[in-house]
C-alpha cells in the first residue's frame, strides 16, 4: 500500500527508506538545532534547565574530539625531522590516546607504543604524540589508526622499520552490545625490519612491556 509523506512524495508503507537513486540533501539547520531535535527524539525536554546549553556544549565537544581533520599529519612531521647518525631503536611508549569509534561515535581510549629504527633521520620526540592525536582525533577504528601512524612515520623518514602497538578499551563494548567491562583490544602494525626480523619485533614488544623502577 502506498501513501504520501509530508513533503508530498510517494513512499511505501515503511516510509523510512528512500529510493537509492534519490539524492540525499543536507539540512540547513545548524548543529545546535539538530542536537535539540535529537534531544526531543530521545524523549527529553531541551528547554529544561540542565539541557538549555547542552546542544552548544555537545557541538563544541565534537569539534574538539574531531579536530584531527583540521591537521595534516605529514606536514606536522616535516618541521621536526633531524639528520643523525643514530641507528638503534627509538621508542616512545605509553602515549595516552582518546578517539571516537566511527560505528557508534562512542569513545575508545588507551595507550600507543611507537618505535622505529632510523636510517639517517629521526623525528622530534614531541611530534610522536602530536602525530598520534592528529589521527586519533577523528572518527576512527583502532585497526586503521594503528596502520596510519606507522605508515606516516615510514613515509616521513624511510626508516629501517616501524612498529606501532595500541592497547585500548572501547565504550561500545563496555556500555552496549556484549557489555564486557574489563576487555581490551590490542592492534599492531609492523613495517620493514619490525615485520621481517623476529628479533627486532621481539625486542620492541619486550621493551614496551618493561616497567622501570622510577615509575616511568
Amino acid at each position: 500500500m502506498m501513501g504520501k509523506s509530508s513533503n508530498g512524495k510517494t513512499n511505501s508503507r515503511k516510509g523510512s527508506v528512500k529510493p537509492a537513486s534519490e539524492p540525499v540533501s543536507l539540512t540547513e539547520a545548524s548543529t545546535e538545532e539538530l542536537l535539540r531535535e535529537l534531544l526531543v527524539r530521545l524523549g527529553e525536554d531541551p528547554e529544561r534547565e540542565g539541557l538549555l546549553r547542552t546542544p552548544e556544549r555537545v557541538e563544541h565537544a565534537l569539534q574538539y574530539l574531531t579536530k584531527g581533520y583540521q591537521e595534516d599529519p605529514e606536514e606536522l612531521l616535516k618541521g621536526a625531522l633531524f639528520t643523525v647518525s643514530y641507528d638503534e631503536m627509538v621508542i616512545v611508549k605509553d602515549v595516552e590516546m582518546f578517539s571516537l569509534c566511527e560505528h557508534h561515535m562512542l569513545p575508545f581510549f588507551g595507550k600507543v607504543h611507537v618505535a622505529y629504527i632510523p636510517k639517517g633521520k629521526v623525528i622530534g620526540l614531541s611530534k610522536i604524540p602530536r602525530l598520534i592525536d592528529a589521527f586519533a582525533r577523528r572518527l576512527q577504528v583502532q585497526e586503521r589508526l594503528t596502520t596510519q601512524i606507522a605508515e606516516c612515520i615510514q613515509s616521513a623518514i624511510n626508516p629501517e622499520g616501524v612498529g606501532v602497538v595500541i592497547e585500548a578499551r572501547h565504550l561500545c563494548m563496555m556500555m552496549r552490545g556484549v557489555e564486557k567491562q574489563h576487555s581490551s583490544a590490542v592492534t599492531s602494525s609492523m613495517l620493514g625490519s619490525f615485520r621481517d626480523q623476529q628479533q627486532t619485533r621481539e625486542e620492541f614488544l619486550s621493551l614496551i612491556r618493561q616497567k622501570s623502577g622510577n615509575g616511568f
